[in-house]
This record gives structure tokens, C-alpha cells and sequence, in this order.
């Protein structure tokens, strides 16, 4: 059993403990072996939930004959794409110089100073589709190696420099942040991609995503107001999503994509990421079935002992004896009740945790659930307890309550601290907004430019191998976006002006690519309709949760619904969020309706407020 993986903060590494491959994990120490034995380094990416990476694990790095080869010839690498997101960033552009087939498990390899020469994704154990056997790649790669170095290392210098090329370029020039007939006109640029048979984005388009980071930008007052036409996609597509075999209708999840058009036959992972965003979209289009089946997935699969979400749950199961993909989910309640359900990777991820915390704190509030709430409350406080180092930095992640060495991203810091600002209004909590406001100023130096506190990976760094900006949204917000989008959170909880005008120099940055992209950039565009638009923001002061002013506030269309005690309502105020200045209740609970911090007269009367 290999000891360096056994005590890995990754079940993805945990698994391969028992490989007859001698793994290292990402570091130093393997670079340093390669060196002092002057043998390429083998760095094989991949994540516990990635079906094709168990698949070349069964076939190659179980058998004993390829792991001699590897022992003899090489370093190896086994890396959590998830766990090291910079990383797999950084070698996934290096391997796109040599294939356009890109993804997982993600084969590269390196000099001893970390330099990409040579890459492609899965390969089997004999040629197939074109592909050649994975111990052929292995032994021509070692004859390149030994007889044609010259070559190979000016491959790889020719890689690192165009990849340093890309990050010295990243990123438009400051403008200004999109305008409202800019962003309807995004908007309608986006629904010109739905397809209109089967919902979504793509028309007779295979694999399709649910892209919810497009969704949510859709569901914005703004191009509700602006754009109903195109606001209207997101609704058709969260219906036609949940109709469908993309979600599982016994545990209510969804999966991580479909592979055909019609959203049928999924790719059955199910990711943090996808469901928590989901969960915010099910919720803004009123679908009180789907949002609640989410919500049950993430506090009953998801959440561990310790409180933090997993990051995702496998599309495998054991099955009579055997690994079959999907079959657990073909099966209906009855059927899964004999059945070990998928494993569930269950490392605690700093930001992914912070959308989830920040979907069930906005879905609890809204929709009355005091338990979603407890459920993000208690995933804070298991990231707040474990991934936070001594000096206050997070750590991207953390494994049965062992932090790992890998440091948080850009992202980490953003989706981190916009769930919290979010749960500080669902509990009436100032604490955590005020620890939201610690993270987002911990990312930005005195000059305004973003920075990951700490920096970086320190491996690739010392290397001078980098991974390009991040800069688009995919599957989850970007590091800007992120950070943008916390910035306007603590903003209109009334954290001051410098929060808004940091999330308009963030928004400016990227408008350009944004406007031209919208589908790339869904949560940078959702944060640049929230500062074109004047903020709705509904503070009731009471001591009684369930009071109907209470669940009258619940019902509006507001940026912020905050229910606080008049304490509480004193403390925001004290830690400087003066949203809540002057926020009293002297003749019973109290309503205070606020259009871009100009507030009405407060009122008592839920019928008021309802009419408002």
C-alpha cells in the first residue's frame, strides 16, 4: 500500500494507494526523484467521479507489467484535477499543442524541471480507434527521451514560452462595465443558441450541459424586465432538464450532462457544482419540486459527517459483482433498496462548498426551509473550522477533516465569500459577513489588482509553468467572476461603495469578451446586470421568524431579504453594514423596503409589504 497516497486529502489519490505503481503525490519530492535519476515525469490527472479515469486505472496502472515499465523509466505523478485545479489548468493548455481530444484522465509528461513535452488524454491497453496502447507511448516516449533529448527540450521550452505568451496577454484592457441595452442585447444573443425541440443550449448539439452559470444571467430582473423573450430560455430549459433522465427522480439530483440532444442518456456523475447552481435557478423559476428534490440531494448524498458538501457522487456502482455505470440510477426507489449506493468523493471543497452554502441559504430563506439553512450554516462552519489555515488563508480543500497542501484558488475565495453573505442574511448572523468581507479584501492589494493570497502553486511557479486566466465561466464561476460577485453581495448588504466600484472594475475588465461571449461568461454577466440595476433590498426586524411580515418579505423579488432581531439588526449595523443603521422595531416587527439604499416608510401591516 503506497503510504505518500493513503494520507492524501483525495479520495481520487486514495484509491490508486494500491496500484502497483509507485504514485507520488503532486509536489516537489517527485520532481527532485526525477532529477536525481534523470527520467521523464508521468503526470496523470484525473478525479474520483471521472469514469474513463477508472477505467484506464483498471486496465494500466493495475497491471503489473505496465508498472514496471513506469518504475523503471519514469516518475509518476497522480493528480485530483479537482484538488489542484491550477494545475490540471496549466497541463491541460500545455496538451492542447498536441491533441484536440482533450479531457480525463489527462496523460502528460515532463522533464524533471516540470516543463511539458508530450500529452494526450485516455489510452487503452492495446490499439483501438486510432489511439496507440498506453505502454507503447510509454516506451517511445522513453526511446525520445534517451536518444532524441535535444528534441524534447525544445518542445517543452517551446510550450512553456507559449504559454507564459497567453498569460502576458490574458485579460482586455479596462473599459466600462456593459450598459442595461448591452446586456439585453447579450441576453438575446444567448437565446438565439436555444433549441427549441428539446430546451437548452445547442441546437443538435451532443454532449449538452445544463450550463446553469448562463441560466442564472438569464433569470436576472434585469433581463426579465429588459428581455422577457430571453429570459424566458431558462425557464424552458430547467422544465425540459427535469422532465427528463438528466435528473434522477428517486434522489433528485442531476446529472452531470446528457450525450445526446434530447437530454437522455446522462453521463451519471453528479457534481456540487452543477446542483448547487441549479438549486438557484429551480428556486427563481418557482419550480418548488425540482429545488426541493436538490436540496435533499445535497444534505442527504452530498453532506458528510463533518458538515462540508462532497464534490461529487460517481457513476459507478457495484452491481452483482461487477462496476456497472448508471445501473444504480436506472433503478427506481425499490430497486436501489438492496443496492450499495455510487461512492460519494467526499473532499470538502472551499468554494464549490461556498455555492452550495450560498443556493440553500437564499432557497431556505425564500422558501421557508429553516432546515436548508442549518445545512449551509453547518457546511461554513466545517470549512471556517478545517480550511482555514492559521494565519486565515483557505486551502482548496480538505479530506476527513485533513486540510490539503493544495491553496485555495481565485474562485475558492469568491464562491467562498458570496456564501456567506448569503447565509449572514438567511441567519441574521453578521459574523459571517463580516467574514466574507475578510476574504474578498484578503484578494485584492492596495493598487486594486487581484491576487490569490499567498499566491499560487508553489510547484509551478518555482517552475515557471503557469496555467492560463481562468477567466470564463464554465461550469462554475471564474476567479474574477467569483470575486465579483462577492464584492456586490457585501455591497448591497451595505458594506460600503468600495465593494461596488470592486466589482465594476472586475465587471469592466472582461466586458468585451463577455458581451461577445455570453454563453462563456454567464456569471460575469449576472454580476453586470446587478450593478446596472438599482438593488432591492427587504430588511424585517422581529424577534418572531414566522411572523407573516416575515413571510410576506419572503415572497418579494428582492437582492436581499434579511429577517433580524432587533439585536441583530444593531450588530450588522456595529460591523459596519450600514444597510441596517437605524433598522428598529419600536411598535411590533417592522418591514423596511429599500430601493438602492433609499428605503421606504416602513411598515407593519403584510399586506403593505405585499402590495409594495
Amino acid at each position: 500500500m503506497n503510504r505518500r497516497l493513503t494520507e492524501a486529502a483525495s479520495p481520487y489519490l486514495r484509491s490508486h494507494a494500491a496500484n502497483p505503481v509507485p504514485w507520488f503525490p503532486w509536489g516537489d519530492e517527485a520532481f527532485a526523484e526525477a532529477r536525481a535519476r534523470d527520467v521523464p515525469v508521468l503526470v496523470s490527472i484525473g478525479y474520483s467521479t471521472c469514469h474513463w479515469c477508472h477505467v484506464m486505472a483498471r486496465e494500466s496502472f493495475e497491471d503489473p507489467a505496465t508498472a514496471a515499465e513506469l518504475s523503471a523509466g519514469f516518475v509518476s505523478i497522480k493528480v485530483d484535477r479537482e484538488e489542484h485545479p491550477e494545475v490540471d489548468g496549466a497541463y491541460m493548455a500545455a496538451a492542447s499543442a498536441f491533441t484536440a481530444n482533450l479531457g480525463w484522465p489527462l496523460t502528460v509528461f515532463v522533464t524533471p524541471e516540470g516543463r511539458p513535452f508530450f500529452a494526450g488524454s485516455y489510452f487503452p491497453p492495446q490499439p483501438r480507434g486510432g489511439l496507440p496502447a498506453f505502454r507503447q507511448v510509454l516506451a517511445a516516449v522513453r526511446e525520445a527521451w534517451e536518444e532524441r533529448r535535444e528534441q524534447i527540450d525544445g518542445t517543452a521550452d517551446a510550450i512553456v514560452e507559449a504559454l507564459a505568451e497567453v498569460r502576458a496577454q490574458a485579460g482586455d484592457e479596462a473599459s466600462a462595465p456593459p450598459t442595461v441595452e448591452e446586456l439585453a442585447a447579450a441576453a438575446r444573443s444567448l437565446a438565439e443558441r436555444e433549441d427549441p425541440e428539446y430546451g437548452g443550449f445547442g441546437e443538435g448539439e451532443a454532449p449538452k450541459f445544463p450550463v446553469a452559470t448562463a441560466l442564472r444571467f438569464l433569470q436576472t430582473r434585469l433581463v426579465r424586465e429588459r428581455a422577457a423573450e430571453a429570459s424566458a430560455v431558462a425557464g424552458r430549459a430547467l422544465a425540459a432538464m427535469s422532465a427528463s433522465s438528466l435528473r434522477d427522480p428517486v434522489e433528485g439530483g442531476f446529472f452531470r450532462y446528457a450525450t445526446r440532444r434530447d437530454w437522455s442518456v446522462p453521463h451519471f456523475e453528479r457534481m456540487l457544482t452543477d446542483n448547487a447552481q441549479l438549486l438557484d435557478v429551480a428556486v427563481a423559476e418557482g419550480d418548488t419540486v425540482t429545488a426541493s428534490g436538490i436540496a435533499a440531494f445535497l444534505r442527504d448524498v452530498l453532506q458528510q459527517p463533518t458538515g462540508g458538501f462532497g464534490a461529487a457522487q460517481d457513476s459507478e456502482s457495484w452491481i452483482d459483482g461487477a462496476r456497472s455505470e448508471g445501473g444504480y440510477y436506472g433503478r427506481d426507489a425499490a430497486g436501489r433498496a438492496g443496492i450499495e449506493r455510487p461512492a460519494v468523493d467526499g473532499k470538502i471543497i472551499s468554494g464549490w462548498n461556498g455555492l452550495a452554502i450560498g443556493a440553500l441559504a437564499r432557497a431556505g430563506a425564500r422558501m421557508g426551509e429553516a432546515s436548508w439553512i442549518e445545512a449551509a450554516r453547518w457546511a461554513a462552519e466545517a470549512v471556517l473550522t478545517v480550511n482555514v489555515t492559521a494565519d486565515g488563508r483557505l486551502v482548496r480543500a480538505s479530506l476527513d477533516e485533513i486540510p490539503s497542501r493544495a491553496p485555495a484558488t481565485l474562485a475558492d475565495y469568491g464562491q467562498f465569500a458570496t456564501g456567506l453573505a448569503a447565509l449572514a442574511a438567511a441567519t441574521g448572523q453578521p459574523a459571517y459577513a463580516v467574514r466574507a468581507r475578510e476574504l474578498v479584501d484578503a484578494c485584492t492589494t492596495p493598487d486594486g489588482v487581484l491576487a490569490v493570497p499567498g499566491g499560487g502553486d508553489p510547484v509551478l511557479a518555482a517552475q515557471g509553468v503557469g496555467a492560463p486566466d481562468a477567466a470564463s465561466d464554465g461550469d462554475e464561476p471564474s476567479g474574477p467572476a467569483a470575486l465579483a460577485e462577492a464584492a456586490l453581495a457585501l455591497w448591497v448588504l451595505g458594506a460600503g461603495p468600495a465593494y461596488r466600484d470592486l466589482a465594476e472594475r472586475i465587471v469592466a475588465r472582461a466586458a468585451a469578451a463577455a458581451l461577445a461571449q455570453p454563453l462563456a461568461h454567464g456569471a460575469l454577466l449576472r454580476v453586470a446586470a446587478g450593478l446596472a440595476t438599482a438593488p432591492r433590498q427587504v430588511v424585517v426586524v422581529t424577534a418572531e421568524p414566522q411572523h407573516p411580515l416575515a413571510l410576506a418579505a419572503r415572497a418579494l423579488d428582492a437582492d436581499v431579504l434579511a429577517v433580524v432581531s432587533p439585536g441583530q439588526a444593531q450588530a450588522f449595523a456595529t460591523a459596519g453594514f450600514d444597510l441596517f443603521e437605524g433598522k428598529t422595531a419600536p411598535a411590533g416587527p417592522t418591514a423596511f423596503d429599500c430601493r438602492d439604499f433609499a428605503c421606504r416608510l416602513p411598515v407593519t401591516d403584510p399586506a403593505a409589504l405585499a402590495n409594495a
